[in-house]
């Protein structure tokens, strides 16, 4: 039987604001297995993008129990928190986040960098993944030399360089135009027909539609799950 990507069990975050403690979750349960391709939906404040931060491993949970891979991140040192997110999560993002002088070959390879993967490593792997996203004819470009759907497919090698399981995207048509992203979509449910687990946060319920499961989010909850 094959490990869940990650489980969530009651899953809860809390913040102290100014000495106010504000419910971020407040009981969160969701399952994605291997190959899943899942969005959440919600406005803006429902809790989304906290989910998506603790499914990714980038912060962690005040109650409850989330597994990633089939490790329990409450009993993971931060170093190995870390390494578990470089070689089990992608991300994507709105804002592209790639450095501004740096080529796309090497923006891509920057997360082998804290595998101690060697120069001509890196640059093999992120040009075979620039090749898959279509861009092999970009790879020496900085990001201005590119229009907004290269840098997000210049964003999405980056997060498959390093063989994840589950591509997390948030919001990764929000910066695009319709057609280009419809592009990027399609590209990403590519990737998630070769076996790799998307989940995908977005407001927009055409964009979710697309997904084969929903998962709504109102006031820190699951309020509705298909």
């Amino acid at each position: 039987m094959t490990t869940p990507a990650i489980v969530a069990d009651d899953v809860s975050r809390t913040y102290d604001l100014d000495g106010v403690s504000v419910a971020a979750l407040r009981g969160v349960s969701l399952t994605v297995e291997a190959g899943d391709y899942v969005a959440i939906v919600g406005t803006s404040g429902s809790g989304k993008s906290t989910l998506m931060h603790l499914l990714g491993g980038l912060d962690r949970p005040t109650g409850g129990t989330l597994l990633i891979g089939g490790r329990d991140v409450a009993k993971l040192t931060p170093d190995e928190l870390a390494e578990l997110r470089n070689t089990t999560i992608g991300f994507v993002f709105q804002s592209f986040h790639l450095l501004a002088r740096t080529t796309a070959q090497d923006n891509v390879g920057l997360p082998l960098v804290y595998r101690g993967a060697g120069r001509r490593e890196r640059r093999d792997r992120a040009t075979a993944m620039l090749e898959r996203v279509g861009l092999a004819h970009r790879i020496t470009h900085r990001p201005n030399q590119m229009s907004g759907g290269e840098q997000q497919r210049v964003a999405i090698a980056r997060a498959l360089v390093t063989g994840p399981s589950v591509l997390l995207a948030d919001e990764p048509t929000g910066n695009l135009d319709s057609a280009t992203g419809q592009s990027v979509l399609a590209l990403l449910e590519s990737l998630n027909a070769e076996g790799v687990a998307v989940v995908l946060v977005t407001h927009d319920r055409e964009v979710a539609a697309r997904a084969r499961r929903q998962i709504v989010m109102k006031d820190g909850l699951i309020s509705a799950a298909g």
